[in-house]
């Protein structure tokens, strides 16, 4: 447990299905003083002893990367998926409490970090679209909503995951003669490096094509729906859309206004494919939603430590 106490540094942690990050930083200007990275740390996804496990590891890395002894700092957000639930967030602050992470603490959903990064007043619509896909949104007084997150098998609708795996389906119904001739099946094939679909079956349900492999073939998907491919487009129009009505059912949910509305975007697949990303934010349009300023975030837990330095302010005025 720390013995000492570091309250002009604060700390920001971030963390998903796919990684954890955590920084430190200075209190009075924002500078990262140290950053480390981990594993996931969804307690839902890889469970608490794992997600626990990961979150220790990269605040000790951050530490180690600043160069000083692990102790307690002035104050310490941590947006992480998976919390929702109260048990959840009851789960964090008790290791939080055991290793004296911070006295100024707070815990909340991964998307919290996207408005503090990624919109002009800290409000608007936060969608993140990775591995997962969920929508977040908040008005000026600090009311939310909320859509999506339900996980890979009941929703993440627009997500990586899904993506890769539509295209793997349309690839198994190609390879039976049933499904329409794409080259989503010979991409999928020189992947698995082998000439064989019926391999699909061992790497997917005993081998090493898990959830995060399968979120990782996106791309191929991407770039055969933008090489005009007509089941590749298919999905990738399906699940823009479908990514656009989770957005629109959050904005519904939260009360705001469905004209301007200031949009944060996380996630490899918004970020990385702009492709996608038009056609998402032209998909809202359909929904009923027009977007506003639209800020890309590709580090959300810059949002954490400007969180962490707001909490700090405020307890201390």
């Amino acid at each position: 447990m720390p013995a000492t106490k570091l309250p002009n540094l604060v700390l920001g942690i971030d963390g998903g299905a796919t990684n954890t990050a955590a920084v430190l930083a200075d209190a009075n200007t924002g500078a990262t003083v140290g950053r480390s990275e981990a594993g996931p740390s969804n307690i839902q996804a890889v469970g608490v002893t794992a997600a626990l496990k990961e979150l220790n590891s990269a605040v000790a890395g951050a530490f180690r990367a600043a160069r000083l002894t692990r102790a307690q700092v002035g104050a310490a957000v941590l947006g992480l998926a998976g919390v929702d639930l109260n048990e959840g967030v009851e789960v964090i602050r008790g290791w939080a409490d055991i290793v004296q992470l911070s006295k100024k603490l707070k815990v909340a959903n991964d998307a919290t970090l996207l408005f503090a990064a990624g919109t002009p007043d800290g409000w608007g619509l936060a969608v993140i679209a990775g591995t997962g896909s969920i929508a977040f949104t908040r008005d000026a007084e600090g009311k939310t909503g909320r859509a999506g997150g339900w996980g890979y098998l009941l929703g993440d609708e627009g997500s990586a995951f899904r993506l890769g795996l539509l295209g793997l389906r349309a690839a198994c119904r190609a390879a039976d003669g049933i499904g329409d001739t794409s080259s989503l099946l010979p991409a999928f094939l020189e992947k698995l490096e082998s000439n064989d679909p019926r391999e699909f079956i061992p790497t997917v349900y005993r081998g090493s094509w898990d959830k995060a492999y399968i979120a990782g073939l996106a791309p191929v998907v991407l770039e055969a729906a933008a090489g005009g491919d007509r089941v590749a487009l298919g999905i990738v129009e399906q699940e823009t859309h479908e990514l656009a009505r989770t957005a629109a059912g959050a904005v519904a949910a939260g009360g705001l206004s469905r004209d301007g509305v200031p949009i944060a975007l996380a996630g490899g697949l918004v970020l990385r494919s702009e492709f996608y990303r038009s056609r998402f934010l032209k998909e809202l349009g359909t929904c009923g939603v027009t977007p506003g300023p639209v800020g890309l975030v590709d580090d959300p837990v810059v949002g954490a430590v400007v969180l962490a330095r707001k909490l700090l302010s405020e307890r201390e005025a």
